[in-house]
C-alpha cells in the first residue's frame, strides 16, 4: 500500500515537471504498448568479463519514442542462474521509484569466478510495465588472493632482444562446461590455445605505471578447448614495460624495467561441476621465437627462419625448449582491465602504389592513422625487406620522417625508426605483420636488399585504436566542416590506446594538457568513459604526496619538472567533472577528490597571491603568446571551482566553503591584475586573454558583454582568423558562440586559409596537425589532437547541445542551436546516457525549420535566437523562444 503511494506520488510529481505547453504535441493514451529496456551495461560494458568492482554499476536506457515517455521505476534481479532470476536472487532492488537509468550492485557479496545474470523491468509514464530485459556480467579475481600461478619469465637479461615463447601442455580428463584464461603480464602478450589466437585485442595490456598496478584480462577459452591434451601458448613483448629504444624522455632507465613476465591461470569448470586451474609455474618450457626485436616506439623485426611450426600444438616436441624461472610480481596491485580493448578496427587498403625499382616501392593509403601495415611477400631465404613507416614524402618520392624522429636518440643503426624489418623463410608467399607495436603513417616505403615484385594489393593497414562505441554525428551542408570533424575525430582515436596520447608516432606520451583540451571533443563522439577511468587511475599512481603531478601520465619520472603545472595538470580535476557532466556519474569525482584537492592545494600553497606562475603557457601559439601567469591562474581557478562543486555534490561543507572562497579570492586577484573595468579590457587584449577570463567564469556578470564586444573586436581586425595556442583554442569559440557572437566562432571556424583548422583540410590534412603553419621548423607531427576542440565546439556552438549541470547525463539537455550563416543545414547527434538526443536545422525560405529528439526520461531546456520580426512557430502556433520539452521528437519552424 505504501510502495503504491510513493509510486502513484511519482507520476503526479512526473507528470507536474514534464508537464507540456500548451503548443506541445499531446502525449499518447495510456493503451500505447511502452517501451523496453535497451543497452544493458555493467560498468558501462556490455556483458562483461572478469571485472572485479565489489559493486558494479548497472545501467540501461528505456528505448520509448513516444513523446513525453518516462520511466517512472525500475526493479532489478540479480542471479547466478537466469532461470532463477527473480526466485532466487542475490540481489532484489524492488521496485525502485524514479526515472534512475543506473544503480549500483548491493545485493550478497560478489564471489570470484561467477557469471552473474541480472535482469532489469521498467514502469513508463502510464504505470504500465515494460518486458523484462535480461544481461549477464562475470567476475573475475575479485582479491590477489586468489591467483594461484606464478610469475614466470624466459631470461634475466633486459637487453636481450628476441621476444620470449612459451609453452605448456596439459591434459583435459572430463567433459569441459567453461573455461575462462586469467592473464596477467609485465609487458605485451599475444595468448594462443591449440594453436589458435585468442581474442582479437592489440597490445594487451594496457600500459600502465607497472610498478603501482597491473592489469589482466580475462578470456572465455571454451571453444578452444579439447578433450584430452591441450596446449597454451604465450608470447611476450616489450611495450612499455622493457623499452629497449632510446629516446629524450629515457624510458629505457625507467625503476619498473625487466624482462617482459607472466600470470596465468586457466580455470575450467567440468560439466560435472567440478573445476581445474591449470597455471604458470616452472613446468612451462621457453624458447625465443621468431620476433628477434620489438620496441613499442620504433618497430619490430621478424626472422621467418626462426620459426618454429606448431610451437603452441600438442603435437610440438619441445624436448630442446628451456626451463622457465620465477620471477616477483611487478606490482602489488593487480586488477582487472574493464575497458574496451585496442582492436584492428578499420582496414585501410593501399590507394597508390609507386615503383621506383625491383627493391623500392612506396605505398600510399592516401590516409593518415595509427596502427600497423600487413605485408605479403615472396622471395628467396633471408630477402631482408624494411618497411618505412611515415606521415610525409620527400620531393623525390621516399619517405621522410625527419618531422617525427626528432625525438628519438639511437645509439646505433640497429633500430631505425618507425621502420619494421622483415627477414623471408622463403617458403613461398608469406605474411608480416607486427605484434608488439604501432606507428602514425600514410605512406610505407618497401626496401629489400634483392629484388621483389611488388603490387598494390601486398599492403594493407589497420587502424588501431581503443574501440570505444561511437557516440556522435556532425553532418553539415559543408563539405570542409564535415572533412574537418572527421579528420578530429581520425585525430582523437589515433591518440587513444588505453589511455589518451599527444601522437601516434613521434612520442606516443600522455600529454595531459592536450587529453583535456580535446575531452569534450571524445565524449561528444565516443563512450569513452573507461578509459578515462583507468586513465585517471594512473594519475592516483603517479601523483606525489605533495599533490604534483607530471606532464605526461603514465610517466618513468619524467614530466615531474617541466611541462606540468594547472595548465597542463588540471586533467584530474578537469575530466572527472566533464564524466560527471557527461555520465551523471559522480564516482569518478569522488575517487580522485583527495587528489584534486591535494593538487589544488599544493598551489595555493606556491601561489598565495591568488595568482600562479607555474605552468607552460598557450603552446604553439599563432602569433601572440599570453603570459603564463594569465592562462595558468585561468585554470587554477577552474581547479577550485570544480573541486568546491565536487565538495558541495559529495556532502563535504567545509570544503565547500573553504574553496568557493578561495576561487573568490582567485577571481578578485586575477580581475585586480589583468582586468580594465572600464575598458573591459584584459591584458593586452589577445584572443587568449579575452577568451579565457570569458570561458573559465572569472569575467564578472557585469563586464561579460563588454569583454565579449572587445573579443569581437579583436577577431574582425584579426579578419576572423585564429591567433591563440593551444590554450586558446579551447575558449576562442566557446566564449564567442556564448556570449552573442556565434557568427564570429563560425566564420573562424570554417576558414580555408591561414591559420585556421580549414587550411589544414584544404591541404589534404585527414587528421589535425600539431602547428598551425605546414612548413614550421618544428612542432610539426601531422597527427595530434591537442588541437581537437573544434570537433566539441560543433557540438555546442552550432548544434548547441549541453549538458545541463544542475540535471547531469542529458538528463536535462540545454538546446541553444545556433543558426549561423554560411550553413544552409547542420545536424548532430549525440548517444547520451538516456538515448540519441537529435539537434537538426536547414533553412527554408528565409527561415528555419529546427527538429530535435529528446530521449525517453529526459527532458531539454530549449532557447532559440529567432532573426530580427521572426518568430518560433510549433504546428502552426506562434510560441516563445525560450521552453522546456519532455521526450519525444519535435518540429519548429522559425520564420
Amino acid at each position: 500500500m505504501n510502495q503504491r503511494f510513493h509510486y502513484l506520488a511519482a507520476l503526479l510529481i512526473a507528470s507536474l515537471i514534464y508537464a507540456p505547453t500548451a503548443s506541445a504535441t499531446p502525449l499518447p493514451s495510456p493503451a500505447a504498448s511502452p517501451g523496453q529496456p535497451a543497452a544493458l551495461t555493467c560498468e558501462y560494458l556490455v556483458r562483461p568479463l572478469g571485472i572485479d568492482a565489489a559493486h558494479p554499476r548497472l545501467s540501461w536506457k528505456l528505448d520509448d519514442a513516444r513523446n513525453g515517455a518516462l520511466q517512472t521505476a525500475y526493479q532489478l534481479h540479480v542471479a547466478t542462474d537466469s532461470l532463477m532470476l527473480g526466485k532466487k536472487d542475490v540481489w532484489n532492488t524492488g521496485r525502485v521509484v524514479g526515472s534512475a537509468i543506473q544503480s549500483s550492485y548491493n545485493g550478497q557479496p560478489l564471489q570470484p569466478f561467477t557469471k552473474y545474470y541480472w535482469s532489469v523491468t521498467l514502469w513508463d509514464q502510464h504505470g504500465q510495465p515494460t518486458r523484462t530485459v535480461v544481461s549477464s556480467f562475470e567476475t573475475g579475481m575479485m582479491d590477489q588472493q586468489h591467483w594461484k600461478g606464478s610469475w614466470i619469465s624466459d631470461h634475466p637479461n633486459i637487453n636481450l632482444k628476441p621476444a620470449g615463447s612459451f609453452r605448456k601442455v596439459f591434459n583435459a580428463s572430463k567433459p569441459i562446461a567453461s573455461a575462462r584464461a586469467y592473464l596477467a603480464v609485465a609487458g605485451l602478450y599475444e595468448l594462443y590455445i591449440n594453436g589458435q589466437r585468442i581474442g582479437n585485442h592489440r597490445l594487451d595490456p594496457m600500459y600502465t605505471r607497472f610498478d603501482r598496478r597491473t592489469l589482466y584480462v580475462t578470456y572465455d577459452v571454451t571453444p578452444q578447448l579439447q578433450a584430452g591434451k591441450n596446449a597454451i601458448g604465450v608470447l611476450l613483448g616489450n611495450g612499455w614495460y622493457n623499452l629497449q629504444s632510446t629516446a629524450v624522455w629515457d624510458f629505457h632507465k625507467a625503476p619498473w624495467r625487466n624482462r617482459p613476465a607472466f600470470c596465468l591461470d586457466l580455470r575450467i569448470t567440468y560439466t560435472d561441476g567440478s573445476t581445474a586451474t591449470i597455471t604458470s609455474d616452472e613446468s612451462w618450457k621457453t624458447s625465443l621465437s621468431p620476433v628477434v626485436f620489438n620496441s613499442i616506439y620504433t618497430a619490430e623485426h621478424y626472422d621467418a627462419r626462426n620459426e618454429q611450426p606448431g610451437w603452441n600444438t600438442t603435437q610440438f616436441n619441445d624436448s630442446a625448449w628451456k626451463n622457465v624461472y620465477y620471477r616477483t610480481a611487478p606490482s602489488n596491485h593487480i586488477v582487472a582491465q574493464a575497458l574496451p580493448p585496442v582492436e584492428q578496427v578499420e582496414t585501410i587498403p593501399t590507394q597508390t602504389l609507386h615503383t621506383f625499382n625491383d627493391t623500392d616501392y612506396v605505398f600510399d593509403l592516401g590516409r593518415n592513422i595509427a596502427g600497423v601495415s600487413q605485408l605479403t611477400v615472396d622471395g628467396p631465404a633471408g630477402t631482408v625487406v624494411r618497411l618505412k613507416h611515415g606521415e610525409r614524402l620527400y620531393a623525390n618520392g621516399h619517405v621522410d620522417l625527419s618531422n617525427i624522429d626528432v625525438h628519438y636518440r639511437p645509439t646505433d643503426n640497429t633500430d631505425p625508426f618507425q621502420t619494421d624489418i622483415y627477414t623471408l623463410s622463403g617458403k613461398g608467399p608469406e605474411t608480416f605483420m607486427p605484434r608488439f607495436n604501432y606507428k602514425g603513417f600514410q605512406y610505407v616505403e618497401i626496401t629489400a636488399d634483392h629484388p621483389l615484385q611488388l603490387k598494390k594489393e601486398d599492403l594493407t593497414a589497420y587502424f588501431m585504436h581503443s574501440n570505444v562505441p561511437v557516440t556522435g554525428h556532425i553532418n553539415t551542408s559543408d563539405t570542409m566542416i564535415n572533412k574537418l570533424w572527421w579528420a578530429t575525430n581520425n585525430s582523437y582515436l589515433s591518440n587513444l590506446f588505453g589511455y589518451p596520447t599527444d601522437c601516434p608516432q613521434r612520442e606516443k606520451n600522455g600529454w595531459t594538457g592536450d587529453a583535456h583540451i580535446a575531452s569534450e571533443t571524445g565524449l561528444y563522439n565516443f563512450d569513452g568513459i573507461t578509459v578515462y577511468e583507468k586513465w585517471m587511475a594512473d594519475h592516483r599512481d603517479e601523483q606525489q604526496p605533495n599533490g604534483v603531478l607530471p606532464s605526461i601520465v603514465p610517466t618513468n619520472g619524467w614530466g615531474y619538472e617541466w611541462g606540468n603545472g594547472p595548465d597542463w595538470t588540471s586533467t584530474i580535476a578537469i575530466i572527472p567533472w566533464n564524466i560527471y557532466l557527461f555520465y551523471g556519474d559522480h564516482k569518478l569525482l569522488s575517487d580522485c577528490y583527495d587528489n584534486i584537492k591535494r593538487y589544488v592545494d599544493h598551489i595555493t600553497e606556491i601561489s598565495p597571491s591568488g595568482l600562479t606562475t607555474w605552468g607552460l603557457g598557450d603552446w604553439v601559439p599563432v602569433k601572440s603568446k599570453s603570459p603564463v601567469t594569465f592562462t595558468s591562474s585561468c585554470y587554477y581557478f577552474a581547479d577550485v571551482t570544480i573541486l568546491a562543486k565536487t565538495a558541495k555534490l559529495l556532502g563535504k561543507n567545509e570544503d565547500y566553503a573553504h574553496y568557493t572562497a578561495l576561487a573568490a579570492y582567485i577571481k578578485n586577484a586575477f580581475n585586480t591584475k589583468y582586468l580594465n573595468p572600464a575598458t573591459g579590457m584584459y591584458a593586452d587584449g589577445f584572443q587568449t586573454e579575452l577568451s579565457a577570463a570569458l570561458y573559465w567564469g572569472l569575467t564578472p556578470d557585469s563586464l561579460k558583454a563588454k569583454v565579449a564586444a572587445n573579443l569581437h573586436q579583436r577577431v574582425v581586425s584579426d579578419n576572423f582568423h585564429l591567433d591563440v595556442g593551444l590554450l586558446g583554442t579551447k575558449s576562442i569559440l566557446n566564449a564567442l558562440s556564448e556570449n552573442g557572437y556565434a557568427l564570429d566562432a563560425y566564420k573562424i571556424a570554417a576558414q580555408r586559409d591561414f591559420p585556421s583548422w580549414g587550411w589544414w583540410i584544404q591541404n589534404g590534412a585527414t587528421t589535425l596537425q600539431e602547428n598551425w603553419p605546414l612548413d614550421a621548423a618544428s612542432d610539426i607531427s601531422r597527427n595530434h589532437i591537442m588541437f581537437g576542440e573544434i570537433g566539441a565546439w560543433l557540438y555546442k556552438g552550432v548544434a548547441g547541445i549541453f549538458p545541463d549541470e544542475k540535471a547531469p547525463g542529458f538528463k536535462n539537455i540545454l538546446l541553444r542551436p545556433h543558426f549561423v550563416n554560411g550553413l544552409d543545414h547542420f545536424e548532430a547527434s549525440h548517444e547520451g546516457p538516456y538515448g540519441t538526443i537529435t539537434s537538426s536545422w536547414k533553412r527554408v525560405g528565409s527561415g528555419v525549420s529546427y527538429t530535435i529528439t529528446i530521449p525517453a526520461s529526459s527532458s531539454a531546456t530549449i532557447s532559440l535566437e529567432p532573426a530580427p520580426g521572426q518568430q518560433v512557430y510549433e504546428q502552426g502556433k506562434a510560441m516563445g523562444a525560450n521552453f522546456r520539452k519532455p521526450a519525444g521528437t519535435y518540429v519548429f519552424e522559425i520564420k
